[in-house]
């Protein structure tokens, strides 16, 4: 008879450097099952080409993964001018080549346009979902699928190196910015194309790639080292406001009711703690002023 392990309540966050050729999902999946975690999900899907930042989380830390899908992000792009792909990246088909004649001022001056809310239409190579299949499913198949084109925001592009018809890029963006797409938009603007020959995520929302652990370092590690790598819980919206309640409040809210706060309370999504800053979830104020429950956690019995 074959025994599964027994899978673990785990909860907290993993600030994982996902190596080059990995999906999200099965770097996601082998941290599990390293873990023997029971729940768990990764907070924005990275390429196989692209390596970086990407904050796993487990157990009731997944009831926030969706803040940090939505948050900004930070990426340091390589870019290859004078040749254009059809995924708009190294792994595909070249579909054209053209000489490069652009100087390190013109190339900054044409990122400078890229600023602020741009409107990019997402690749055909990629995971966005057509009547329940992916887009690049359909790419492969060698079947184009119109595509509406969405607004992005870019708030700040700096260029770190630029060679001939090489350039490294640092971008930080809005949620659902496509990076090869704007290689791509980049290229064409300045009339000889490009396409991307590197990606790494270097910052989401308040988490910074040097607090992260590689995956080989990860599995080198002890089972109690492992989960002290975790971060708690809470870090995953350490960006919004926070409160602390008394401890009937606390109780009060904890049950699902909306409780009176002495005091300012913010605007929009907040922090809850009791009074042993044990971190309840978020909350938000509401019409009558009290302080309404809007995503709990369960607290560890």
């Amino acid at each position: 008879m074959q025994f599964r392990r027994a899978k673990k309540n785990i909860s907290g966050v993993l600030l994982l450097d996902k190596p080059l050729g990995y999906s999200s999902n099965q770097a996601l999946q082998q941290v599990k099952h390293l873990l023997q975690a029971a729940k768990a999900g990764h907070t924005g899907t990275l390429d196989p080409l692209a390596t970086g930042l990407l904050p796993l989380c487990f157990g009731e830390a997944t009831k926030f993964a969706h803040y940090l899908t939505e948050a900004d992000k930070v990426y340091e792009a390589t870019m290859k001018l004078g040749i254009t792909t059809d995924t708009g990246d190294a792994e595909g088909r070249v579909v054209s080549e053209q000489a490069v004649a652009v100087s390190a001022e013109q190339f900054s001056a044409v990122c400078l346009q890229f600023l602020g809310e741009i409107s990019q239409v997402p690749p055909m190579y990629s995971a966005l979902k057509h009547q329940g299949k992916a887009l690049y499913e359909y790419a492969r198949a060698g079947i184009e699928i119109p595509r509406n084109a969405r607004a992005v925001t870019i708030h700040s592009i700096a260029v770190l190196d630029f060679a001939g018809d090489v350039a490294n890029i640092r971008v930080k963006c809005s949620k659902g910015t496509y990076i090869r797409t704007l290689a791509e938009d980049i290229g064409a603007k300045l009339g000889c194309g490009a396409h991307l020959i590197g990606l790494r995520r270097t910052a989401t929302a308040n988490y910074q790639i040097e607090q992260s652990v590689s995956l080989d370092e990860f599995v080198a590690l002890s089972a109690e080292q492992q989960l002290a790598k975790l971060l708690p819980s809470d870090s995953a919206v350490a960006y919004l406001p926070a409160i602390e309640l008394d401890a009937d409040s606390a109780f009060y809210l904890s049950q699902g009711q909306a409780v009176w706060q002495s005091g300012l309370i913010p605007e929009g999504l907040i922090r809850l703690y009791n009074p042993q800053k044990l971190f309840l979830g978020l909350g938000e104020r509401q019409p009558d002023g009290k302080v309404g429950p809007k995503r709990l956690i369960v607290q560890p019995l």
